[in-house]
C-alpha cells in the first residue's frame, strides 16, 4: 500500500525523500501494518527511484500536492 501511496501521492513522495525513516513511523501510527523486513526493504530502495516512477504514471493517477515547494 505505501508503495503505491509514493508513486501517486506528490506530498507523501516528497517527505519520504526528505525523511524515509520517520514518514514510514508515522504511517505506522496511522495503521499501516509493515513488518521490519518491509520497513528494511523500503528503506534501502534508493530514494531517487520514486519520482521517476510517479512520472511514468498517468497523470489522473497523481495526486498533486498544493503546498508551496
Amino acid at each position: 500500500m505505501l508503495i503505491g501511496r509514493l508513486v501517486t501521492d506528490e506530498e507523501l513522495r516528497r517527505r519520504f525523500v526528505a525523511e524515509p525513516r520517520e514518514t514510514i513511523r508515522l504511517e505506522q501510527l496511522r495503521g499501516l501494518e509493515l513488518t521490519v523486513a518491509e520497513v528494511d526493504a523500503l528503506l534501502a530502495s534508493p530514494v531517487a527511484l520514486w519520482e521517476p516512477l510517479a512520472a511514468a504514471l498517468d497523470l489522473r493517477l497523481q495526486k498533486a500536492s498544493l503546498k508551496h515547494r
